[in-house]
C-alpha cells in the first residue's frame, strides 16, 4: 500500500508568506505527479479524508472534495472516510445535535456515490485505538511547534469557545493519528491544510527514526492538492456552513431557487467571467459551468446582456438538474435510518480492526507490548 514519499522539504510551522508560497508550489508539482501514479496504479494508495459533523454538506464541499473522493474510489483507491466527531469540540464548547449531524453526513456520502463496500466510513469516537495513538505522537512534537502551526493559529483566532481548549493545540497531532492509524499515504487537502499534513509527515518520520529499528512502520503521507476552484457563498464571502450562505446538498429545489435568487451580483448588466474584477458574478458562472460540464466563458456568452436575473435563472436550473439524482438517492436512503447505522457500525468495525493492528505494532516498536 505504501508509496515512496518525496519530501516537500519545508518547515511545517513557518508561516512566512514566501515559504508558504514555495510549499504550495512544491505540493502542486507533486500532486500532478501523484495524479499520474493514481491513474497507472490506484491500488498502491490508501486515502484518508473526512469531515467534521457540524452541519449539512453543501455545493462548495461537493465540487471542492466530495466528487473527487468518489472519483478515487471508482478508480480503485482504498478510501478511509472519517467523521471527525471528537474534532467538533476543537472550536466549540459543546457538540450540538451530534447524532443528527453524523447521520446527515452518512446520507450525503451515500447519495453522492460513496460505496460502503469499497470505502470505510467511520467515526472518531468509535475507534479507541486511533485516539490512543495520539499519546505517543504528542511526545514526538514540541509545544513550540504546535504554537507556530499557522492553521492552529487561525483556528484559535476564529474559535467559538469561551476559552481555547487543550484539544485545539493537539488538533494537528490528532489529525496525524487519523492519517497514520490506517497507514494512509495520500491525503486530499486544500493548501491551507498543508501545515497539518507536514506535521503528520514529521511525526511519521520521527517515530520511524526513534522506534523503527531500521524499518519504516509509518509512511510519510503525501498531499493531493485539489484543483477545484473556489465557489463563493450567496453573500459573496467564503461558502461556509456557519455563515448560512451555502446551498446544501439536501436542500429542496425550491430552497435552492430561493437561496440563489438572493445571491449577490453587481450592477453591470452584461455578464462576463472575470474572477478578479467580478468575483460574485464569476462564482455563479463557475457553479453553472461545473453543473453543465462547460467553460464559464461559454455560460457567460449565452447570457450576454440579459443581466443578473437571467444568470440566476440559468444557475438555478443547472444546479437543480445536477442535484436531482443525488437528492433522489438521498431521499431513498433517508427512509431507512437503520441502514445508516449499519453502515457506520460496519465501518467502525473495519476501522477498529485496522487501528488495533497498528497500535499493536506501535506497542511492539516501543517495547510496551506486555
Amino acid at each position: 500500500m505504501n508509496t515512496d514519499s518525496a519530501s516537500i522539504g519545508l518547515d511545517t510551522t513557518d508561516s512566512d508568506p514566501a515559504t508558504s508560497a514555495l510549499r504550495t508550489s512544491a505540493a502542486q508539482a507533486r500532486s500532478a505527479e501523484l495524479e499520474e501514479l493514481i491513474l497507472s496504479n490506484p491500488e498502491r494508495f490508501r486515502v484518508l479524508t473526512g469531515d467534521r459533523p457540524t452541519g449539512r454538506l453543501h455545493l462548495g464541499h461537493y465540487f471542492g472534495t466530495l466528487h473527487n473522493r468518489v472519483r478515487l474510489q471508482d478508480l480503485g483507491t482504498e478510501i478511509f472516510l472519517i467523521i471527525a466527531d471528537y474534532q467538533v469540540l476543537t472550536d466549540r464548547d459543546v457538540a450540538d445535535n451530534l447524532t443528527a449531524h453524523v447521520e446527515e453526513l452518512v446520507l450525503d456520502y451515500l447519495a453522492i456515490g460513496i460505496d460502503p463496500a469499497r470505502s470505510t466510513i467511520f467515526t472518531h469516537s468509535a475507534v479507541p485505538a486511533l485516539n490512543q495513538l495520539m499519546l505517543p505522537f504528542l511526545s514526538l512534537v514540541s509545544v513550540a511547534e504546535l504554537n507556530r502551526n499557522p492553521t492552529v493559529k487561525e483556528e484559535i483566532a476564529h474559535s467559538r469557545q469561551s476559552a481555547v481548549s487543550g484539544l485545539m493545540y493537539t488538533y494537528p497531532v490528532h489529525q496525524a493519528a487519523d492519517i497514520l492509524f490506517c497507514k494512509g499515504n495520500l491525503v486530499p487537502v486544500g493548501q491551507d491544510q498543508l501545515p497539518h499534513l507536514e506535521l503528520a509527515r514529521t511525526i511519521a518520520r520521527r517515530f520511524n527514526d526513534r522506534y523503527g529499528d531500521g524499518t519504516r512502520l509509518f509512511p510519510e503521507p503525501e498531499a493531493l492538492l485539489s484543483s477545484a476552484p473556489l465557489l463563493l457563498g450567496t453573500d459573496g464571502s467564503k461558502m461556509s456552513k456557519s455563515r448560512r450562505n451555502a446551498v446544501a446538498l439536501a436542500a429542496t429545489a425550491d430552497e435552492t431557487a430561493r437561496l440563489l435568487k438572493g445571491a449577490k451580483t453587481d450592477s453591470e448588466r452584461h455578464i462576463t467571467y472575470d474572477p478578479a474584477n467580478r468575483p460574485e458574478v464569476s462564482s455563479l458562472l463557475l457553479l453553472a459551468s461545473l453543473c453543465q460540464n462547460r467553460h464559464p466563458h461559454q455560460v457567460a456568452d449565452d447570457i450576454g446582456s440579459a443581466g443578473a436575473a437571467a444568470l440566476k435563472k440559468i444557475v438555478i436550473e443547472a444546479v437543480n438538474d445536477y442535484l436531482a439524482p443525488i437528492r433522489a438517492r438521498r431521499a431513498d436512503y433517508a427512509e431507512d435510518r437503520s441502514h445508516l447505522r449499519r453502515v457506520l457500525r460496519e465501518g467502525n468495525e473495519r476501522a477498529g480492526a485496522v487501528a488495533d493492528a497498528t497500535l499493536a505494532e506501535v506497542r511492539t516498536a516501543m517495547n510496551s507490548h506486555y
